[in-house]
């Protein structure tokens, strides 16, 4: 087996987590918004407790097709079609959240704090929430402002757009903490992606 077929098409910072350990068997994994599954094969092949979600009756289609042929234990209810706004699951179900190119898709400022509140309840204390979205990051001079966050990008697209001091607030928000410093990469002066990773803090109970 070589290893596209291994891991498939899996974002490169998130098999960054792989190779340092975070994520485990032991953990339960959500996809949110997880497209047709490019971040899903390894999990999948390896037999980790994954749940998908995307509003996207395709994708999910093709995640269940997926899954179906990479893992004996697979049932077509570990995949769903949800917006992440509005999930099923129960407070606190997962150990650790992939939201991976879907938090810039926000229409406005109160959608976006819908989608990530919602990442958010669903994660366990001591749980891992692992983000990628585009940001203003080094392209700030080159974006048009639309309204509502969102702003028209060089390569055409239209985005809503954080900056590293809106995440670092967030983190401070939540009252959570970075568990890896905040990375971002520009794609050839065209668009800014960012990763953000947070970890979901246990509160102490008070003696």
């Amino acid at each position: 087996m070589n290893l596209i077929e291994l891991i498939g098409d899996m974002d490169i910072y998130l098999v960054d987590q792989l190779l340092k350990g975070r994520i485990t068997k032991e953990m339960k994994i959500l996809d949110a918004g997880c497209g047709s599954g490019r971040n899903l094969t390894y999990f999948l092949r390896n037999g980790f407790d994954v749940q998908a979600v995307d509003r996207s009756e395709a994708a999910i289609r093709a995640v269940q097709l997926l899954g179906s042929r990479l893992s004996i234990n697979w049932s077509n209810q570990q995949a769903r079609v949800e917006s992440i706004d509005h999930m099923h699951f129960s407070k606190e179900s997962f150990d650790f959240v992939i939201s991976n190119a879907v938090l810039h898709f926000a229409e406005n400022e109160l959608h976006f704090q819908r989608m990530l509140k919602e990442l958010w309840r669903v994660l366990k204390p001591g749980g891992l929430l692992f983000v990628r979205l585009a940001s203003s990051v080094g392209i700030e001079t080159q974006i048009q402002a639309l309204g509502d966050q969102r702003y028209l990008l060089p390569d055409g697209s239209t985005r809503f757009l954080v900056d590293e001091a809106r995440l670092i607030q967030l983190t401070e928000e939540l009252r959570g903490r970075l568990f890896e410093p905040l990375k971002t990469v520009i794609v050839a002066g065209q668009r800014s992606m960012s990763t953000w990773c947070v970890e979901k803090l246990k509160v102490l109970d008070d003696f």
